[in-house]
C-alpha cells in the first residue's frame, strides 16, 4: 500500500502554516519519505486574526472559522501548482486551536475541511481532537501514534513547540503527555525586544534568573499531576503571564528558559531515558537544549532540518492515511480517553 498525503499544521506559537507531501508505503511496517515541505509565514493580519480569535464572539468566531478553510485551501492549492504535484490521495489538517478545555468536553481547530475541499477538490480529513474530548480523553496529544509506528527506534519523541510535549514507552503501553509551555511564552516575551522569537536563546543567555519567579512557576500544580495532561493558552494567561512581575524583559526570558528546561530535564530522569528525539521550532533555541543536556543524562538527538520543522505536519497526514483506512489514529494511553479509536471527519 502505498499513500501521498498532504499534512497542514498550524501551532500555537504562529510561525505560519506548515504544509508537508509525504510518501507512506505499508509493508512489515510503515514506511515514510518527506517529498516537499514548507512554511508559509503568516502575514501580520492573519497573525493577529488567529491569535486574537479567543476574544472573538460566536458568530465572528464561525465567520473565521469558514474563512481560514478558504485560506487553508488556497495556500494548499498554490504548494501543488507551484510543485505541479499530482496523486495526492488526501489532505489531512490540523486545524487552528482556538479553545482547548477538555474537562468541559470541548476543543476547538478552525480551518473548515469542506472549504478546503472545495479549493483543492481532493479528499480532506480535519478535525482531529474532538471526538477524543467527547470520549473523555484530553484530546492531546495526538502525534504519538505516529511516534509508535514511524520512530520505533527512539525510547521516546519530545516536541519544542508552542508548549513541549513527550511520548515514551511505559510497561509496554505507549504514554504521552504536555510538559511545560515553551514558545507560546518565550516568543511574547521576544517580541517585547521586536523579535519574533529569541533566536538562538541569546536573550536569554545574557539575563539573570530570578530564584523567587522560578520556584513559582516550579511550584504550579500541573507539574505534580499524573498524566495523561495537556496544556492550552487560556492556561498560561491564567497561570503564567500573572506570575510575571515587574522584572526586566531579559531576566523573564532567563527565568522561563530555565524552568522549561528544568521540567523537561526533570521528566527525561524521572522515566530514565537513554535516546529521545528532539524536533519543533524550539530545538533551534541553543540555549534552551544547553540547559535541558546539562540537566540530564539522556541522550539528545536532534535530526534533519525536515523532521525538526515538519514532524507534526508529517504525522498529521499519517493520521489521515490511517482515518482512510479506518485504523486506529489515537491511542487513549496517550489522551486518557476510554479507547483507542479512529478519529477525524472526512470532507
Amino acid at each position: 500500500m502505498i499513500f501521498h498525503a498532504l499534512g497542514l499544521m498550524s501551532g500555537t506559537s504562529l510561525d505560519g502554516l506548515d504544509i508537508c507531501l509525504v510518501r507512506f508505503e505499508k509493508k512489515q511496517a510503515w514506511d515514510f519519505r518527506i517529498l516537499k515541505a514548507e512554511t508559509l509565514p503568516y502575514s501580520a493580519e492573519w497573525e493577529s486574526k488567529l491569535r486574537n480569535s479567543i476574544y472573538l464572539s460566536a458568530e465572528e468566531l464561525l465567520e473565521l472559522h469558514s474563512e481560514y478553510g478558504f485560506y487553508l485551501g488556497k495556500s494548499v492549492k498554490n504548494f501543488i501548482e507551484k510543485h505541479q504535484l499530482q496523486n495526492i490521495d488526501l489532505i489531512a489538517s490540523h486545524g487552528h486551536t482556538v479553545f482547548h478545555q477538555p474537562k468541559k468536553k470541548f476543543t476547538l481547530q478552525i480551518g473548515d475541511g469542506r472549504a478546503i475541499k472545495l479549493e483543492t477538490h481532493l479528499p480532506v480529513i480535519y478535525d482531529f481532537r474532538s471526538q477524543d474530548v467527547l470520549m473523555d480523553g484530553n484530546g492531546a496529544p495526538l502525534v504519538p501514534i505516529g511516534d509508535e509506528l514511524l520512530f520505533p527506534q527512539y525510547d521516546a519523541c519530545l516536541n519544542l513547540g508552542g508548549f513541549s510535549n513527550i511520548s515514551l514507552k511505559v510497561n509496554h503501553q505507549r504514554m504521552a503527555f504536555d510538559i511545560a509551555p515553551v514558545n507560546v511564552v518565550l516568543n511574547i516575551l521576544a517580541q517585547t525586544f521586536n523579535k519574533n522569537f529569541d533566536e538562538n536563546g541569546d536573550l536569554a543567555r545574557k539575563g539573570t534568573v530570578n530564584e523567587g519567579l522560578l520556584n513559582d512557576l516550579n511550584a504550579l500544580d500541573f507539574y505534580r499531576q499524573s498524566a495523561p495532561k495537556s496544556l492550552g493558552v487560556e492556561w498560561c494567561n491564567e497561570h503564567i503571564f500573572p506570575l510575571f512581575r515587574d522584572l526586566e524583559k531579559q531576566d523573564l526570558l532567563a527565568t522561563f528558559t530555565e524552568h522549561a528546561s528544568l521540567q523537561i530535564s526533570k521528566v527525561l530522569n524521572e522515566n530514565r531515558l537513554k535516546k529521545v528525539l528532539f524536533t519543533g521550532g524550539g530545538t533551534y533555541n541553543a540555549y534552551l537544549i544547553e540547559k535541558i543536556r546539562s540537566g540530564t543524562d539522556a541522550e539528545i538527538i536532534i535530526p534533519g532540518k525536515d523532521i525538526i520543522d515538519y514532524k507534526e505536519a508529517l504525522i498529521f497526514a499519517f493520521m489521515g492515511v490511517l482515518r482512510l483506512n479506518n485504523e486506529v489514529n489515537v491511542l487513549a494511553s496517550a489522551t486518557g480517553s476510554l479507547h483507542d479509536h479512529c478519529s477525524g471527519v472526512i470532507a
